[in-house]
């Protein structure tokens, strides 16, 4: 218990009836035991509950209230009309119309799950989509011949189910992009003399469950062609716009979202920096008050300038020789990037690069000992082994840093000058200003030009061969959909004097005008921050200008 005067600064009022109160209380113990129970007395037992009358019945409810109950209906606010001021006008959009032929199909959705043979889930960028494609070549059978539309992440759709609820295949994977190292870690597994190369390529094997999650029917599309929406809407147009992505990337287009991006250089702009800004399109379907329409717009993403290496950290790093590359940046820039080496045009990833410069890097290389045949090992830096035992000419990369695509304990090393930046490599990093600004200059268009790249971009990606749209029966139109509108007149301005301004070329001009309604400037100040500015003549220039539009005042102290 609190002593008294700690209880009075707690409680704040009645310090005395606290203090009695813990002190009735210490004083418990001295009480009397209360008195014995009777010998005869039997104690009360509750009640248990089979012994409690049933309760009573709850009324019935129709099915009708039950669905009035378990979803309340909600709905837009209908449009009370539409105006008729203003001039009739057709307008272009950049939407195309699209049309369903079966609506009897359900999507099912199943729910994929990659794994490594070790039974590591898999997170590489890019993977499932390989793995998947070797699914339906190796399983087409047990796969029912179907074909797939694959969000290249965890969702799955096909038209019709499988055969099994659950499916699971061992998947083998010939990693062609990352090129096997040999065993002693050294960079010749580009050698041109495949003979003598026992297993080019490294397999990896993958384990893939295909999981049943749900049924979409086809039928929301054909609500959505109506203009109507039903709960499955939103669903069935996730499932037709991942087709559309999957059959960008089968093009080999860069996806970002649902932006696709060609490797043309005809759309490429040059930001400066080593980056480049990538035209592209967007498309996607869109559920509209006059039904179902495939919206494509154009797009804009920035790349990373492909070519050789050095080129692209000499305007990265806006430096005219390789000499005055900040190595330490370059790593920084160059890291998780793709590069094709020559001669054999393999693809890596670059992690790094070397400690030391190509003439001085050194590592172990076994070559077979001509007596017993024994392997035997020799230290080789990268530059003798380039030059000497491969036969190419380096003209440059010896005093530069090498190119590391191997891994942490077994580096791969490759000279700079046969590394090259593969093209479509988004470049993630922020934009300077002058950059920024160049994007928005490079990347306008005029109307017309703009409507010719949309119908050569729908030409070009020839929908109408896609698989899955076709069993789907969706079939899109190649002209611009049309749609009325209205020009209104511009609305007029009140000035000074009773004058009204009008619009000419789509602006107001106030010049020679006076405000409707000035005010008067008693106290003003101007302070001058540059010493070359006359401060008397920008002062004389503001009080006649105000006295133009109206405004008195503007005394001087």
């Amino acid at each position: 218990f609190l002593p008294c005067a700690l209880a009075d600064q707690f409680s704040g009022s009645a310090p005395r009836d606290h203090c009695w109160f813990a002190e009735m209380e210490s004083h418990s113990d001295d009480l009397p035991p209360p008195p014995p129970l009777p010998p005869n007395a039997e104690p009360i037992k509750a009640e248990s509950a089979d012994d409690l009358p049933p309760p009573p019945p709850l009324p019935p409810i129709k099915p009708e209230e039950a669905k009035k109950i378990s979803k309340p209906k909600r709905a837009l606010i209908a449009r009370p009309g539409f105006g008729k001021r203003g001039n009739p006008i057709q307008l272009v959009t950049n939407h195309f119309k699209v049309s369903l032929k079966t609506t009897d199909e359900f999507f099912h959705h199943y729910y994929v799950n990659l794994k490594y043979e070790d039974d590591r889930p898999v997170d590489g960028k890019g993977v499932g989509r390989k793995v998947i494609d070797k699914l339906a070549q190796t399983y087409p059978s047990e796969l029912a011949h179907k074909d797939f539309a694959y969000d290249g992440e965890k969702s799955l759709f096909t038209i019709g189910a499988l055969p099994q609820i659950n499916n699971e295949f061992v998947v083998v994977l010939e990693d062609v992009s990352s090129g096997k190292t040999p065993a002693n870690g050294s960079p010749g597994n580009d050698s041109p003399d495949k003979k003598r190369v026992k297993r080019p390529y490294q397999t990896k094997t993958f384990k893939v469950e295909l999981s049943f999650a749900a049924r979409i029917p086809m039928s929301a599309i054909a609500m959505a062609l109506k203009g109507q929406e039903s709960e499955h809407t939103q669903e069935a147009i996730r499932v037709i716009d991942i087709i559309l992505r999957q059959h960008s990337s089968k093009q080999g287009c860069l996806l970002v979202r649902q932006s696709f991006f060609h490797n043309n250089p005809s759309n490429f702009v040059d930001l400066g920096g080593g980056v480049m800004g990538c035209r592209g399109f967007h498309s996607s379907f869109r559920a509209t008050q006059s039904g179902l329409s495939l919206n494509i717009d154009v797009s804009t993403t920035m790349i990373v300038k492909p070519g050789p290496v050095v080129d692209f950290l000499l305007a990265n790093q806006k430096v005219d020789h390789p000499n005055k590359i900040d190595w330490a940046k370059a790593k920084r820039a160059l890291k998780n990037l793709r590069i094709k080496t020559s001669p054999a045009n393999t693809e890596y990833k670059i992690v790094g690069l070397s400690e030391r410069n190509c003439y001085e890097q050194m590592f172990s290389l076994k070559q077979r000992n001509g007596g017993n045949g024994d392997p035997e090992a020799i230290e080789i830096s990268v530059y003798d082994y380039f030059v000497k035992n491969r036969g190419i000419e380096l003209r440059y990369s010896g005093d530069f840093p090498c190119i590391n695509v191997g891994k942490p304990r077994r580096p791969t090393y490759f000279p700079i000058e046969l590394c090259q930046l593969v093209p479509l490599q988004r470049y993630t990093k922020s934009l300077s200003t002058l950059q920024r600004s160049s994007l928005v200059e490079k990347s306008r268009q005029k109307p017309q030009e703009r409507m010719s790249v949309l119908s050569d971009v729908l030409k070009r990606s020839s929908y109408d061969t896609e698989p899955m749209l076709k069993a789907c029966g969706i079939s899109i139109a190649q002209g611009f959909t049309q749609v009325s509108g209205r020009v209104l007149q511009a609305p007029k301005l009140k000035a000074g004097n009773g004058e009204d301004i009008f619009t000419r070329n789509g602006r107001w001009n106030f010049n020679n005008k006076r405000l409707a309604r000035a005010c008067v400037v008693d106290r003003w100040a101007v302070v001058n921050f540059s010493a070359r500015c006359n401060t008397m003549n920008l002062v004389n220039d503001l009080i006649k200008c105000g006295g133009m539009k109206g405004i008195v005042g503007f005394p001087l102290t």
